[in-house]
């Protein structure tokens, strides 16, 4: 399997597998939090990932991931041998019906993240919900502006529906910019059956968006809970009694989880391995995030990149075909 993908019309080759931060300062911190970053750059990994938001649910501290993010970059003297990725837009936590992508409301949170992040160009700067009362050509301007001024490389988006990237792509088309670079959605083994999300402004790569990024390839397709929130390993470990609050139980989902138990066994290994091989055999080249406080565990993670795991392997008979 191939550990790394170069994405097309830029300079950036990236890991296959990328690292989240969203618990970054919570569990780890500090010397804790250096370790676990310099573990997985130490395996190969080049993508971290985090967002202006994360961790804001746990107070006081605001921007605290980027925070030790930015410990971590000035403690090492360098970023240039990682993909940085932050996200900016999102609405308060108390109001997420409420959009935040004013021109004013973005540049804010980019100054803020270039300050925690003790960096003075983001290489990837995510729009990380859609503004859909406003055009997307002035979504697209404003990230533009920020390219041009030199603070951001390259930009991209997260919980965008597929017409509206559609209509972004075309936008760019038309003024000749590059356009998005990477879109971050929900996407896992487990989300073809899940029941809908408690958070209705997250946006699940549904067959539509699949067959989107099976056509546009200089978008990349970041899935993130790669790992299905810990629901197959929950069900496995402390059975359907533990699960049954989840949105992933459902029937589909439990006929899944016999299918993963015959491939991990198949291979010799767990369900961590085999839910990232899942996303990683897809014939639409994808970059799954995940995440985690033990060193050991990203190692096992990332140890995915090594084996042979096969596409057919995962397929669901209802549903004929791949993308």
């Amino acid at each position: 399997m191939d550990k790394y993908l170069k994405i097309n019309n830029s300079d950036l080759t990236v890991c296959r597998i990328g690292f989240g931060t969203s618990q970054a300062g919570l569990p780890w911190d500090g010397a804790a939090a250096r370790g676990i970053l310099d573990g997985y750059i130490g395996l190969g990994g080049n993508l971290i990932d985090t967002a202006r938001i994360y961790s804001d649910w746990v107070p006081p501290e605001i921007g605290r991931s980027e925070r030790v993010l930015g410990d971590w970059i000035r403690h090492r003297g360098k970023h240039s041998d990682i993909i940085l990725l932050t996200k900016c837009g999102h609405p308060r936590l108390n109001s997420m019906h409420t959009s935040r992508m004013s021109r004013e409301e973005i540049e804010s949170d980019l100054e803020k993240s270039l300050k925690s992040l003790c960096v003075e160009c983001i290489d990837i700067f995510c729009y990380h919900r859609d503004g859909i009362n406003r055009p997307v050509e002035y979504l697209i301007e404003t990230m533009e502006n920020f390219v041009r001024a030199g603070k951001i490389r390259y930009y991209g988006c997260s919980n965008w529906s597929a017409a509206r990237m559609a209509e972004a792509d075309a936008y760019c088309k038309q003024a000749g910019y590059r356009g998005f670079i990477i879109n971050e959605a929900l996407f896992n083994y487990g989300t073809k059956y899940m029941k809908p999300h408690s958070d209705d402004t997250l946006a699940v790569a549904d067959d539509s968006m699949l067959k989107y990024h099976a056509r546009t390839h200089d978008n990349v397709l970041v899935p993130y809970t790669s790992l299905c929130g810990g629901f197959f390993h929950t069900l496995d470990s402390k059975g359907e009694e533990a699960v049954k609050d989840s949105p992933y139980y459902t029937t589909g989902n439990l006929e899944r989880y016999k299918k993963l138990k015959i491939i991990a066994k198949r291979h010799s290994t767990g369900f961590t391995q085999a839910l990232l091989g899942f996303v990683l055999t897809k014939k639409t080249a994808m970059i799954p995030l995940m995440s985690s406080g033990s060193v050991k565990h990203i190692e096992y993670a990332m140890d995915t990149l090594n084996i042979d795991f096969c596409a057919d392997e995962f397929k669901d008979e209802s549903a004929p075909g791949d993308i």
